[in-house]
């Protein structure tokens, strides 16, 4: 599962004598092919490539199609219960429709880059913050706006005299546009699933810049080790995995999040970029401190944007369809065993 050497070492004297090695994703088999060529190990044939999946349960509550599907469980009848799941679980969070719900779900260790989210978030809430306090400020431009709104309520008047459905129609358009992005705001949900990798060094490290920005720890929550992911990914409005270095092979919590419509915002590193298709259904940043602005600013993106956000996360959800499930998985490997079971 971990692209570390560590695990390469203890395992390169075995493997002369293994038949067929199976990775997770294309970038791990690439980095130990590099490390046989290092250290003269001869494999017996080419490595082969399985992906992970979601498990049925996780695809049933989404509302994909799966085993766990009966008459009584129609797909149909478990997006509605995903629904109400969400609801039920935003109104515990204390979350109201204009919040953006940002996730990560991992163990909290500085591979991660949970720090990184919340130096990101940070940029994006303050500028929020600064530009609402701003748009108030200055009383000349209040009437210079109520000027220019006056005007084009006279204009309006004279087009409806000539066209009667003209206004109406103008009114109804700047319904739409308005209707997205206005009054939204940030807000960081960071969990944890129980992993030994936490570090508890690093949770204070966290909960320290926390304290030191106010407008922050306002907007951040967070979820002990938990079992409910289901009701968390149909809380969220956003999925990031901020995964530092070659160290993620391949993130079951991406496809996880894709599965329930949720656009995903990557780093370019690792088995990441395998999963997430920039622009498709999600954003990807470059990793490291060089990496949070960009972050930012694809966090600003998805929330003056949240019609594109549904875009990706549909992209996303059809990918898992198409990719991703357990007859995906058990097909490929399967594939491998007829291979070994060959005769050279």
């Amino acid at each position: 599962m971990e692209n570390r050497r560590e695990y390469f070492d203890r395992a390169k004297v075995v493997l002369d004598r293994v038949k067929i090695l199976i990775f997770i994703s294309e970038l791990q088999s690439k980095q130990w092919l590099a490390w046989t060529d290092e250290e003269k190990v001869r494999l017996r044939s080419q490595p082969a490539l399985v992906p992970l999946s979601i498990n049925d349960e996780m695809a049933f509550v989404a509302g994909i199609a799966c085993t766990l599907n009966t008459p009584s469980f129609s797909t149909e009848k478990m997006m509605e219960k995903r629904q109400l799941l969400r609801d039920s679980a935003r109104k515990e969070m204390g979350l109201t429709d204009n919040d953006m719900l940002v996730m990560s779900l991992s163990s909290i260790n500085s591979g991660k880059g949970q720090h990184l989210l919340l130096e990101s978030g940070r940029l994006v809430i303050e500028k929020e913050a600064f530009q609402e306090k701003s748009s108030i400020k200055n009383p000349v431009d209040i009437k210079l706006r109520q000027f220019k709104s006056t005007k084009k309520h006279r204009l309006r008047a004279v087009f409806q005299k000539l066209n009667g459905s003209l206004g109406s129609d103008v009114t109804h358009r700047k319904k739409t546009l308005d209707s997205g992005g206005r009054d939204q705001s940030v807000k960081i949900l960071i969990g944890s699933i129980g992993s030994k990798s936490n570090k508890v060094v690093y949770v204070k490290e966290l909960l320290n810049f926390l304290s030191q920005h106010s407008n922050m720890s306002k907007s951040v929550m967070w979820t002990p080790a938990t079992t409910r992911v289901a009701a968390l990914y149909s809380a969220a409005d956003v999925y990031v995995i901020n995964s530092q270095g070659l160290g993620e092979t391949f993130g079951r919590v991406t496809i996880e999040a894709m599965t329930f419509g949720l656009p995903v915002l990557g780093t370019d590193a690792g088995g990441t970029k395998e999963i997430v298709e920039h622009n498709v259904t999600g954003l990807l940043h470059s990793i490291g401190r060089p990496g949070a602005p960009v972050l930012a600013e694809n966090l600003r993106f998805l929330l003056k944007n949240p019609l594109t956000r549904k875009e990706m996360g549909k992209k996303g959800r059809e990918k898992v369809k198409r990719m991703y499930l357990k007859r995906h998985m058990y097909k490929k490997f399967v594939d491998v065993l007829i291979k070994c079971m060959r005769p050279k």
